[in-house]
């Protein structure tokens, strides 16, 4: 009896949840490893072209594979740690691998050995040796094994030392995205304007070393907090469970519907210690349940677990899948979402380049990739205003915890698309309008007259991208990691950056399209090179009616979508350790 009160004890057993206190060691990786790595990605173009000496396009091939990698990559990142490694063995790796990373890209710029030799004059420049290409790609084969461990564990990970079950748990899950994104976006302003200006203006190897010596922080850090953190052990390959509740509902498939789903589905359970929730049944995607469907074929091991798996599966099993088909909808309208984002950080730039860029009376002349700190700085003032202020009167107003749901917030994060489009076309049609009709301050070399509106206008459009981004990104994060079964969490965190290399695609291919279409009909596309020659607000405009779809297919989607429940399986318990006792006895 002794043995069987410790047994109940240990199902019984949860995780000592430290919320708070384990942010600053997440959030403090986090914060250091953007701060390292991005703005050194975000200037390895220069770098490439300037140092290596490579070919325009070849840099940029070896950037978009870079980029694309790391984006595709979360997904293999994301299944190791569901499966076999864990959320807290693969972010310790990841960091380690980013941090040597980084540290062989400073090696590149401060050994001469490593890189090819400065263009003489007169001569012409010569190209990076073997030795110098392989050990270049080494350094980035490393920062894309961090980036593919780190992205999407890293939230996931953040998440899981809140308690779901409390209301101040819950409230710190949603308070936790909030700030995460917030400290994302500001580590991102300072990598984009300081870390970039070291690199271009001062010196490449003291402006790869400051991003390498942050990302030993960032490491230092995360391993600082292991004492503290709940850690959420893999439980086997979540894709396999997919992969067998399809092929066992195809099999099944000629099976009668059961009446009592609830009643005749193979629903057993096991009283090993987990924090992952049971899902009660729902009645979605119904003919998945016959993956569930006990026949005289099918064969119970003695612990309870079907002897094939591939023909018979738990109702858990059958859940999750439901879980992942009621997301993609969802996924899908946050894909089309993200377009306006790059659309918007795309031909920002464009339009700096033939605006007046002088601040105030001064002759200094904002530079055109800073306009885009904007909306990031919109978005760093507005997340602590909505999570202090506007969250806290939502709540008495709505009754819900969070003040509004996730879908709703992302719903209302996609109206503000729409807008920011219209808003974004009416800005430019202005400064299109007085380039043509009044005298311009300039030329800008290959691009043409330089109206003379004042570049501050295109700040509107971008607060307004900004505070779209504090709704629905922020709200697609909190969803992904909610609304994915536990054990598949880092999946669903890595589905948003494949939605995101996926939107970058398609940006590129409408923008090709349009491209193609316009300048067939009127000689110069809408997206001319001279956008004074060009009609870029009616792209805007286009873009804008694209958003405004998505979002009616948006709210069709959320209507019909039922959010993730856990089951109380108090009373389920109870009942098996009773059964246990009898058998002990």
């Amino acid at each position: 009896m002794k043995n069987h009160g410790q047994k109940q004890k240990d199902t019984k057993h949860e995780p000592n949840y430290q919320g708070i206190k384990a942010m600053p060691f997440v959030v403090g990786n986090e914060a250091f490893e953007k701060l390292g790595t991005i703005g050194s990605s975000s200037n390895l173009l220069v770098y490439l072209t300037s140092i290596f000496h490579m070919k325009t396009i070849t840099a940029t091939n070896v950037i978009n594979i870079f980029n694309g990698t790391c984006n595709l990559g979360t997904l293999v990142g994301a299944f190791l740690c569901d499966t076999y490694f864990g959320r807290y063995n693969l972010l310790g790796f990841a960091s380690v691998s980013s941090f040597l990373g980084m540290l062989m890209l400073t090696l590149t710029a401060a050994v001469s050995k490593l890189h090819p030799p400065a263009c003489g004059e007169g001569s012409g420049c010569a190209g990076p040796s073997p030795g110098q290409l392989i050990f270049l790609i080494s350094c980035l084969l490393l920062l894309v094994l961090g980036a593919s461990g780190i992205r999407p564990c890293n939230l996931a990970f953040g998440a899981d030392q809140f308690n779901p079950n409390t209301e101040s748990g819950r409230r710190g899950i949603t308070s936790f995205f909030n700030w995460y994104y917030l400290t994302y976006t500001f580590a991102m302003m300072v990598s984009l304007t300081i870390i970039v200006y070291i690199q271009s203006n001062v010196s490449w190897s003291i402006g790869f070393a400051i991003p390498a010596v942050l990302m030993f922080l960032s490491c230092a850090f995360f391993f600082l907090g292991t004492r503290i953190y709940v850690c959420v052990l893999p439980e086997g390959s979540p894709m396999s469970s997919v992969a067998q509740v399809v092929v066992a509902a195809i099999k099944k498939r000629k099976l009668k519907q059961p009446d009592d789903p609830k009643v005749s589905l193979f629903n057993s359970f096991s009283t090993a210690s987990s924090i992952n929730s049971r899902l009660p049944y729902t009645d979605q995607f119904r003919f998945l349940d016959k993956a569930a469907i006990i026949t005289p074929e099918d064969e119970i091991n003695s612990d309870g677990s079907p002897a094939n798996p591939w023909r018979l599966c738990n109702v858990q099993q059958v859940e999750r899948v439901k879980c992942i088909l009621r997301v993609i909808p969802i996924w899908v309208a946050c894909i089309v979402y993200f377009i306006s984002v790059v659309q918007i950080q795309n031909y920002v730039v464009f339009e700096a380049l033939q605006a007046d860029r002088r601040f105030g009376t001064s002759e200094f002349k904002i530079p055109a990739a800073s306009y885009i700190v904007v909306a990031m700085l919109a978005l760093t003032i507005w997340v602590p205003i909505y999570d202090r202020l506007i969250v806290p009167w939502l709540r008495r107003v709505t009754g819900k915890e969070d003040g509004l749901t996730i879908l709703q917030r992302i719903g209302i994060g996609f109206a503000f698309s729409v807008v920011t489009m219209i808003v974004s076309g009416l800005v430019e049609s202005k400064r299109r309008s007085i380039a043509l009709s009044k005298p311009t301050i300039g030329f800008e070399p290959k691009k043409g007259a330089i109206s003379s509106m004042s570049g501050l206008w295109l700040s509107l459009p971008l607060v307004l991208s900004g505070i779209s981004e504090g709704f629905a990104i922020i709200g697609e994060n909190e969803f992904f990691y909610k609304q994915f079964p536990e054990s598949m969490r880092s999946i669903g965190m890595a589905f948003i950056f494949v939605g995101t290399a996926v939107a970058s695609y398609l940006s590129s291919l409408i923008s090709s399209i349009i491209q193609s279409i316009t300048g067939r009909s009127h000689g110069e596309s809408w997206l001319a090179e001279d956008l004074n020659k060009g009609r870029l607000d009616y792209y805007y405009y286009l873009i804008g009616i694209l958003q405004f779809l998505n979002l009616i297919y948006f709210l069709v989607c959320a209507r019909w979508y039922k959010y993730k429940e856990a089951e109380d399986v108090s009373e389920v318990a109870v009942v098996k350790l009773q059964s246990e006792e009898k058998e002990i006895v």
